[in-house]
Protein backbone atom coordinates (compact mmCIF):
# COMPACT_ATOMS: atom_id res chain seq x y z
CA UNK A 1 0.00 0.00 0.00
CA UNK A 2 1.20 3.11 -0.82
CA UNK A 3 0.44 6.60 0.99
CA UNK A 4 1.38 9.72 -0.23
CA UNK A 5 3.51 12.27 1.74
CA UNK A 6 3.02 16.06 1.30
CA UNK A 7 1.19 15.17 -2.04
CA UNK A 8 4.24 14.01 -4.17
CA UNK A 9 5.48 11.41 -3.24
CA UNK A 10 4.51 7.63 -3.36
CA UNK A 11 5.98 5.11 0.01
CA UNK A 12 5.60 1.72 1.76
CA UNK A 13 3.27 2.24 4.71
CA UNK A 14 6.02 0.53 6.71
CA UNK A 15 8.54 3.55 5.46
CA UNK A 16 5.53 5.76 6.47
CA UNK A 17 5.45 4.66 10.09
CA UNK A 18 9.24 4.65 10.83
CA UNK A 19 8.79 8.48 9.06
CA UNK A 20 6.23 9.38 11.40
CA UNK A 21 7.89 8.11 14.55
CA UNK A 22 10.72 10.42 13.67
CA UNK A 23 7.98 13.32 14.06
CA UNK A 24 7.27 13.90 10.32
CA UNK A 25 3.76 15.07 9.78
CA UNK A 26 1.77 13.31 7.13
CA UNK A 27 -1.12 15.36 5.72
CA UNK A 28 -4.17 12.40 5.94
CA UNK A 29 -7.07 11.77 3.43
CA UNK A 30 -10.17 13.47 3.75
CA UNK A 31 -13.56 12.00 2.38
CA UNK A 32 -16.66 13.99 1.84
CA UNK A 33 -20.33 14.30 1.07
CA UNK A 34 -23.40 15.82 1.12
CA UNK A 35 -26.85 15.28 1.61
CA UNK A 36 -29.29 15.91 -0.70
CA UNK A 37 -33.18 17.32 -1.70
CA UNK A 38 -34.61 16.92 -4.47
CA UNK A 39 -38.33 16.87 -5.93
CA UNK A 40 -40.11 14.14 -7.41
CA UNK A 41 -39.54 13.53 -10.97
CA UNK A 42 -36.15 15.47 -11.17
CA UNK A 43 -32.67 14.82 -11.11
CA UNK A 44 -30.69 14.24 -8.10
CA UNK A 45 -26.66 14.62 -8.13
CA UNK A 46 -24.65 12.64 -5.45
CA UNK A 47 -21.02 14.19 -4.83
CA UNK A 48 -17.76 11.87 -3.46
CA UNK A 49 -15.11 14.44 -3.07
CA UNK A 50 -11.55 13.25 -1.65
CA UNK A 51 -8.88 15.68 -0.41
CA UNK A 52 -5.06 14.37 -0.40
CA UNK A 53 -5.94 11.32 -2.46
CA UNK A 54 -3.26 9.07 -3.20
CA UNK A 55 -4.81 7.56 -6.02
CA UNK A 56 -7.05 5.29 -3.94
CA UNK A 57 -9.90 4.02 -5.64
CA UNK A 58 -13.39 5.90 -5.03
CA UNK A 59 -16.87 4.09 -5.12
CA UNK A 60 -20.66 4.68 -4.63
CA UNK A 61 -22.90 1.96 -3.21
CA UNK A 62 -26.66 2.52 -3.10
CA UNK A 63 -28.50 2.16 0.17
CA UNK A 64 -28.70 -1.55 -0.38
CA UNK A 65 -24.96 -1.47 -0.69
CA UNK A 66 -24.72 -2.26 -4.01
CA UNK A 67 -21.99 -0.73 -6.21
CA UNK A 68 -23.18 2.13 -8.58
CA UNK A 69 -20.15 3.43 -9.75
CA UNK A 70 -16.55 1.74 -9.35
CA UNK A 71 -13.78 4.34 -10.31
CA UNK A 72 -15.54 5.32 -13.52
CA UNK A 73 -17.45 2.29 -14.38
CA UNK A 74 -20.99 1.35 -13.65
CA UNK A 75 -21.21 -2.60 -12.60
CA UNK A 76 -25.20 -1.18 -11.43
CA UNK A 77 -27.43 -1.86 -14.64
CA UNK A 78 -29.74 1.43 -14.01
CA UNK A 79 -29.52 3.80 -16.82
CA UNK A 80 -30.69 6.41 -14.61
CA UNK A 81 -27.56 6.64 -13.02
CA UNK A 82 -24.70 8.74 -15.13
CA UNK A 83 -21.12 9.48 -14.16
CA UNK A 84 -20.74 13.64 -14.58
CA UNK A 85 -17.18 13.78 -13.15
CA UNK A 86 -14.69 11.54 -12.35
CA UNK A 87 -11.37 12.70 -11.15
CA UNK A 88 -8.58 11.43 -8.42
CA UNK A 89 -10.46 13.78 -6.00
CA UNK A 90 -14.22 13.67 -7.29
CA UNK A 91 -16.32 11.30 -8.32
CA UNK A 92 -19.90 12.55 -9.34
CA UNK A 93 -23.29 10.56 -10.21
CA UNK A 94 -26.55 12.22 -11.36
CA UNK A 95 -30.07 10.50 -10.89
CA UNK A 96 -32.63 11.53 -13.00
CA UNK A 97 -36.01 10.77 -12.41
CA UNK A 98 -36.03 10.66 -9.13
CA UNK A 99 -38.96 8.54 -7.17
CA UNK A 100 -39.79 7.75 -3.53
CA UNK A 101 -38.18 4.82 -4.01
CA UNK A 102 -34.95 6.07 -4.49
CA UNK A 103 -35.12 7.52 -1.06
CA UNK A 104 -32.31 6.36 1.56
CA UNK A 105 -28.67 6.76 2.60
CA UNK A 106 -25.93 6.41 -0.04
CA UNK A 107 -22.41 5.78 0.62
CA UNK A 108 -19.06 7.28 -0.62
CA UNK A 109 -16.30 4.77 0.06
CA UNK A 110 -12.39 5.09 -0.43
CA UNK A 111 -10.44 2.43 -0.41
CA UNK A 112 -7.90 3.40 1.96
CA UNK A 113 -6.91 0.96 5.23
CA UNK A 114 -8.90 0.80 6.77
CA UNK A 115 -11.60 2.06 4.28
CA UNK A 116 -13.46 5.48 4.59
CA UNK A 117 -17.07 5.73 4.43
CA UNK A 118 -19.25 9.25 3.69
CA UNK A 119 -23.11 9.06 3.79
CA UNK A 120 -25.19 11.28 1.62
CA UNK A 121 -29.09 11.07 2.45
CA UNK A 122 -31.73 11.42 -0.59
CA UNK A 123 -34.88 12.83 0.60
CA UNK A 124 -37.42 13.06 -1.87
CA UNK A 125 -39.95 15.78 -2.16
CA UNK A 126 -43.44 15.31 -2.67
CA UNK A 127 -45.62 18.06 -3.77
CA UNK A 128 -49.04 18.11 -2.85
CA UNK A 129 -51.97 17.97 -4.93
CA UNK A 130 -53.88 20.90 -6.29
CA UNK A 131 -55.48 22.44 -2.53
CA UNK A 132 -59.48 21.91 -2.56
CA UNK A 133 -61.21 24.81 -1.29
CA UNK A 134 -64.81 24.22 -0.27
CA UNK A 135 -67.42 26.06 2.01
CA UNK A 136 -70.20 24.57 4.39
CA UNK A 137 -72.73 26.49 2.45
CA UNK A 138 -72.35 28.59 -0.55
CA UNK A 139 -74.74 31.60 0.43
CA UNK A 140 -74.35 32.40 4.01
CA UNK A 141 -76.75 35.74 5.31
CA UNK A 142 -74.61 38.57 6.88
CA UNK A 143 -74.35 38.36 11.09
CA UNK A 144 -73.95 34.67 10.18
CA UNK A 145 -70.97 31.86 10.97
CA UNK A 146 -69.52 30.21 8.15
CA UNK A 147 -66.82 27.37 7.48
CA UNK A 148 -64.69 27.34 4.97
CA UNK A 149 -62.42 23.67 4.17
CA UNK A 150 -59.06 23.72 2.24
CA UNK A 151 -57.27 19.97 1.73
CA UNK A 152 -53.87 19.43 0.15
CA UNK A 153 -53.43 15.88 -0.45
CA UNK A 154 -50.18 13.41 -1.11
CA UNK A 155 -47.65 15.60 -0.03
CA UNK A 156 -43.93 14.81 1.72
CA UNK A 157 -43.75 15.92 4.40
CA UNK A 158 -46.83 16.98 5.35
CA UNK A 159 -48.00 20.58 3.86
CA UNK A 160 -48.88 23.69 6.47
CA UNK A 161 -52.13 25.82 5.55
CA UNK A 162 -52.71 29.18 6.05
CA UNK A 163 -55.46 31.60 4.90
CA UNK A 164 -55.56 35.21 4.09
CA UNK A 165 -58.94 37.37 3.92
CA UNK A 166 -58.41 41.42 1.89
CA UNK A 167 -54.65 42.00 3.71
CA UNK A 168 -55.75 40.12 7.01
CA UNK A 169 -54.08 36.56 7.34
CA UNK A 170 -56.14 33.97 9.18
CA UNK A 171 -55.29 30.96 11.47
CA UNK A 172 -57.18 27.48 10.80
CA UNK A 173 -56.85 24.15 12.49
CA UNK A 174 -55.89 21.43 10.80
CA UNK A 175 -55.41 17.85 10.74
CA UNK A 176 -52.87 15.80 9.42
CA UNK A 177 -53.47 12.52 8.07
CA UNK A 178 -50.51 10.10 6.96
CA UNK A 179 -51.09 7.46 4.55
CA UNK A 180 -49.47 3.77 3.41
CA UNK A 181 -47.40 4.95 0.93
CA UNK A 182 -45.67 7.48 3.35
CA UNK A 183 -47.75 10.41 2.10
CA UNK A 184 -49.67 13.64 3.88
CA UNK A 185 -52.89 15.17 3.58
CA UNK A 186 -53.43 18.39 5.58
CA UNK A 187 -56.99 19.51 6.06
CA UNK A 188 -57.40 22.80 7.70
CA UNK A 189 -60.68 24.62 8.27
CA UNK A 190 -61.64 28.34 8.93
CA UNK A 191 -64.45 29.83 10.59
CA UNK A 192 -65.58 32.92 10.53
CA UNK A 193 -68.53 35.70 10.95
CA UNK A 194 -69.86 37.33 7.66
CA UNK A 195 -70.50 41.24 7.04
CA UNK A 196 -72.71 42.69 4.00
CA UNK A 197 -69.02 44.39 3.69
CA UNK A 198 -67.30 40.56 2.99
CA UNK A 199 -69.71 40.15 -0.48
CA UNK A 200 -67.95 39.40 -2.92
CA UNK A 201 -64.03 39.17 -1.06
CA UNK A 202 -61.75 36.13 -1.63
CA UNK A 203 -61.15 34.33 0.87
CA UNK A 204 -57.52 32.62 -0.17
CA UNK A 205 -56.08 29.36 1.07
CA UNK A 206 -51.98 29.24 1.00
CA UNK A 207 -50.15 26.17 0.94
CA UNK A 208 -46.46 26.01 2.18
CA UNK A 209 -44.34 23.34 1.21
CA UNK A 210 -40.20 23.43 0.34
CA UNK A 211 -41.42 21.46 -3.11
CA UNK A 212 -43.40 24.20 -4.58
CA UNK A 213 -44.08 28.14 -4.22
CA UNK A 214 -46.70 30.86 -4.30
CA UNK A 215 -49.64 27.85 -4.57
CA UNK A 216 -53.13 28.72 -3.58
CA UNK A 217 -56.52 28.37 -4.20
CA UNK A 218 -59.61 30.90 -3.45
CA UNK A 219 -63.09 31.57 -2.86
CA UNK A 220 -65.49 34.24 -3.01
CA UNK A 221 -67.22 34.97 -0.44
CA UNK A 222 -71.09 35.36 -1.20
CA UNK A 223 -73.27 37.06 1.83
CA UNK A 224 -76.83 38.10 1.52
CA UNK A 225 -77.93 41.11 3.47
CA UNK A 226 -80.64 43.40 4.60
CA UNK A 227 -81.87 46.35 2.25
CA UNK A 228 -79.81 49.82 2.90
CA UNK A 229 -82.66 52.79 2.84
CA UNK A 230 -81.78 55.93 1.83
CA UNK A 231 -84.83 58.77 1.77
CA UNK A 232 -83.92 61.50 -1.04
CA UNK A 233 -85.74 65.03 -1.07
CA UNK A 234 -86.94 65.93 -4.85
CA UNK A 235 -88.60 69.03 -4.52
CA UNK A 236 -88.80 71.28 -2.56
CA UNK A 237 -85.37 72.26 -2.16
CA UNK A 238 -85.85 74.80 0.21
CA UNK A 239 -88.01 74.61 3.54
CA UNK A 240 -91.42 72.65 2.48
CA UNK A 241 -94.22 75.43 2.97
CA UNK A 242 -97.96 75.59 2.93
CA UNK A 243 -99.35 75.12 -0.93
CA UNK A 244 -96.67 74.01 -2.40
CA UNK A 245 -95.31 70.49 -3.25
CA UNK A 246 -93.31 67.46 -1.73
CA UNK A 247 -91.87 64.90 -3.69
CA UNK A 248 -89.68 61.92 -1.48
CA UNK A 249 -88.19 58.97 -3.51
CA UNK A 250 -86.79 55.92 -1.22
CA UNK A 251 -83.85 54.61 -2.58
CA UNK A 252 -82.95 50.91 -1.77
CA UNK A 253 -80.59 48.30 -2.46
CA UNK A 254 -79.66 44.63 -0.82
CA UNK A 255 -78.90 41.20 -1.72
CA UNK A 256 -81.28 39.90 -2.70
CA UNK A 257 -83.15 42.98 -4.26
CA UNK A 258 -86.24 44.27 -2.26
CA UNK A 259 -88.85 42.45 -3.45
CA UNK A 260 -91.78 45.13 -1.31
CA UNK A 261 -90.85 48.82 -0.90
CA UNK A 262 -93.21 50.76 0.63
CA UNK A 263 -94.75 54.40 2.56
CA UNK A 264 -96.46 54.70 5.92
CA UNK A 265 -96.99 57.33 8.02
CA UNK A 266 -96.14 56.29 11.83
CA UNK A 267 -98.76 57.17 14.10
CA UNK A 268 -101.06 58.41 11.63
CA UNK A 269 -102.52 57.47 8.18
CA UNK A 270 -100.77 58.85 4.81
CA UNK A 271 -102.85 61.97 3.20
CA UNK A 272 -105.64 60.40 1.21
CA UNK A 273 -104.75 62.41 -2.18
CA UNK A 274 -100.99 61.55 -1.36
CA UNK A 275 -99.63 59.70 -5.00
CA UNK A 276 -97.46 56.17 -4.59
CA UNK A 277 -95.25 55.97 -8.22
CA UNK A 278 -92.68 52.47 -7.13
CA UNK A 279 -91.00 54.39 -4.46
CA UNK A 280 -91.74 57.75 -4.73
CA UNK A 281 -94.03 59.23 -2.33
CA UNK A 282 -95.89 63.26 -3.85
CA UNK A 283 -98.35 64.93 -1.94
CA UNK A 284 -99.29 68.37 -3.36
CA UNK A 285 -100.87 71.65 -2.35
CA UNK A 286 -98.63 71.54 1.40
CA UNK A 287 -100.62 72.81 5.03
CA UNK A 288 -99.64 71.86 8.38
CA UNK A 289 -102.26 69.48 8.83
CA UNK A 290 -99.63 67.25 6.57
CA UNK A 291 -96.85 67.48 9.80
CA UNK A 292 -95.91 64.28 10.94
CA UNK A 293 -93.51 61.56 10.33
CA UNK A 294 -93.43 59.31 6.69
CA UNK A 295 -91.31 56.05 6.83
CA UNK A 296 -90.32 53.97 3.85
CA UNK A 297 -89.96 50.51 4.67
CA UNK A 298 -87.95 47.75 2.89
CA UNK A 299 -88.15 43.91 2.75
CA UNK A 300 -86.03 41.19 0.91
CA UNK A 301 -85.53 37.71 2.14
CA UNK A 302 -83.04 38.93 4.85
CA UNK A 303 -85.07 40.82 6.95
CA UNK A 304 -86.54 44.27 6.93
CA UNK A 305 -85.57 48.14 7.22
CA UNK A 306 -86.26 51.51 6.89
CA UNK A 307 -85.76 55.35 7.67
CA UNK A 308 -87.77 57.81 8.20
CA UNK A 309 -88.30 61.32 7.31
CA UNK A 310 -90.40 64.41 9.36
CA UNK A 311 -91.92 66.87 7.40
CA UNK A 312 -92.67 69.92 9.20
CA UNK A 313 -94.51 72.82 6.81
CA UNK A 314 -93.54 76.07 7.37
CA UNK A 315 -96.12 79.29 7.17
CA UNK A 316 -95.93 80.55 3.31
CA UNK A 317 -95.07 84.01 4.80
CA UNK A 318 -92.33 83.09 7.36
CA UNK A 319 -89.79 84.90 6.19
CA UNK A 320 -85.94 83.40 6.21
CA UNK A 321 -86.23 81.13 8.93
CA UNK A 322 -83.16 78.78 9.52
CA UNK A 323 -83.35 76.12 7.12
CA UNK A 324 -84.26 72.44 8.40
CA UNK A 325 -81.70 69.42 8.40
CA UNK A 326 -83.10 66.02 7.32
CA UNK A 327 -81.22 63.44 9.33
CA UNK A 328 -81.13 60.06 7.54
CA UNK A 329 -81.19 56.98 9.68
CA UNK A 330 -81.39 53.50 8.49
CA UNK A 331 -81.79 50.62 11.20
CA UNK A 332 -81.81 47.21 10.76
CA UNK A 333 -84.93 46.80 13.82
CA UNK A 334 -88.18 47.80 13.76
CA UNK A 335 -87.50 50.32 16.40
CA UNK A 336 -85.30 53.21 15.03
CA UNK A 337 -87.44 56.44 14.74
CA UNK A 338 -85.74 59.64 13.17
CA UNK A 339 -86.60 63.41 13.32
CA UNK A 340 -85.96 65.08 10.24
CA UNK A 341 -86.46 69.09 9.28
CA UNK A 342 -87.67 69.94 13.52
CA UNK A 343 -89.32 73.45 13.26
CA UNK A 344 -87.21 76.48 14.43
CA UNK A 345 -89.08 77.54 17.68
CA UNK A 346 -89.43 81.00 19.28
CA UNK A 347 -87.63 81.08 22.78
CA UNK A 348 -90.04 82.73 25.12
CA UNK A 349 -87.27 82.91 28.19
CA UNK A 350 -85.28 85.24 26.13
CA UNK A 351 -88.45 87.63 25.88
CA UNK A 352 -89.30 87.28 29.12
CA UNK A 353 -86.00 87.95 30.43
CA UNK A 354 -85.74 91.50 28.55
CA UNK A 355 -89.18 92.06 30.15
CA UNK A 356 -88.40 91.62 33.13
CA UNK A 357 -85.38 94.06 32.97
CA UNK A 358 -87.15 96.53 31.57
CA UNK A 359 -89.90 96.32 34.57
CA UNK A 360 -87.11 96.45 37.03
CA UNK A 361 -85.70 99.44 35.34
CA UNK A 362 -88.82 101.41 35.61
CA UNK A 363 -89.51 100.62 39.27
CA UNK A 364 -86.27 101.82 40.43
CA UNK A 365 -86.76 104.77 38.73
CA UNK A 366 -89.92 105.74 40.41
CA UNK A 367 -88.52 104.53 43.45
CA UNK A 368 -85.57 107.00 43.16
CA UNK A 369 -87.84 110.53 41.96
CA UNK A 370 -90.17 109.44 45.08
CA UNK A 371 -87.04 109.77 47.13
CA UNK A 372 -86.37 112.78 45.61
CA UNK A 373 -89.60 114.71 46.05
CA UNK A 374 -90.05 113.29 49.28
CA UNK A 375 -86.26 114.89 50.45
CA UNK A 376 -87.54 118.68 49.02
CA UNK A 377 -91.04 118.53 49.94
CA UNK A 378 -90.02 122.45 50.67
CA UNK A 379 -89.69 125.15 53.29
CA UNK A 380 -92.14 126.88 54.99
CA UNK A 381 -91.73 130.58 55.65
CA UNK A 382 -94.16 132.93 57.78
CA UNK A 383 -94.04 136.43 59.28
CA UNK A 384 -96.80 136.60 61.32
CA UNK A 385 -94.13 136.52 64.51
CA UNK A 386 -92.04 139.14 63.17
CA UNK A 387 -91.40 141.39 65.42
CA UNK A 388 -91.91 139.53 68.77
CA UNK A 389 -88.65 138.76 68.19
CA UNK A 390 -87.95 142.63 69.23
CA UNK A 391 -90.11 143.09 72.29
CA UNK A 392 -88.80 143.90 75.70
CA UNK A 393 -91.47 141.47 77.76
CA UNK A 394 -93.79 138.80 76.83
CA UNK A 395 -97.25 141.13 76.70
CA UNK A 396 -95.48 143.32 74.23
CA UNK A 397 -94.35 140.48 71.43
CA UNK A 398 -98.01 138.76 71.72
CA UNK A 399 -99.36 142.69 71.08
CA UNK A 400 -96.72 143.45 67.99
CA UNK A 401 -97.02 139.81 67.00
CA UNK A 402 -100.30 139.36 66.89
CA UNK A 403 -101.65 143.49 66.19
CA UNK A 404 -99.11 143.74 64.00
CA UNK A 405 -101.36 144.09 61.32
CA UNK A 406 -99.78 147.17 60.05
CA UNK A 407 -97.48 144.63 57.96
CA UNK A 408 -100.17 142.22 56.71
CA UNK A 409 -99.55 143.67 53.48
CA UNK A 410 -96.08 142.32 53.40
CA UNK A 411 -97.11 138.57 54.82
CA UNK A 412 -95.94 135.95 52.60
CA UNK A 413 -96.31 132.52 52.24
CA UNK A 414 -94.06 130.43 50.16
CA UNK A 415 -94.54 126.71 49.26
CA UNK A 416 -92.33 124.30 47.09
Amino acid sequence: MAISVSGSLSIPLAVLMVLASFGLKVQGQNLVTDNVSVVEGETATISCRVKNNDDSVIQLLNPNRQTIYFRDVRPLKDSRFQLVNFSDNELRVSLSNVSLSDEGRYVCQLYTDPPQEAYADITVLVPPGNPIIESREEVVSEGNETELSCTAMGSKPAASVTWVKGDQELQGESTVEETYDRMFTVTSRLTLTVSKEDDGVPVICVINHPAVKDFQAQKYLNVLYKPEVKIVVGYPEGLPREGENLELTCKTQGKPPPFDVHWIKVDDEVPSHAVFTGSDLFIENLNKSYNGTYRCVATNQVGVTFEDYTLYVYDALTSTPTPSTTTIISDNSQDSRAGVGSPQKIDHAVIGGVVAVVVFIMLCLLIILGRYFARHKGTYFTHEAKGADDAADADTAIINAEGGHSNSDNKKEYYI
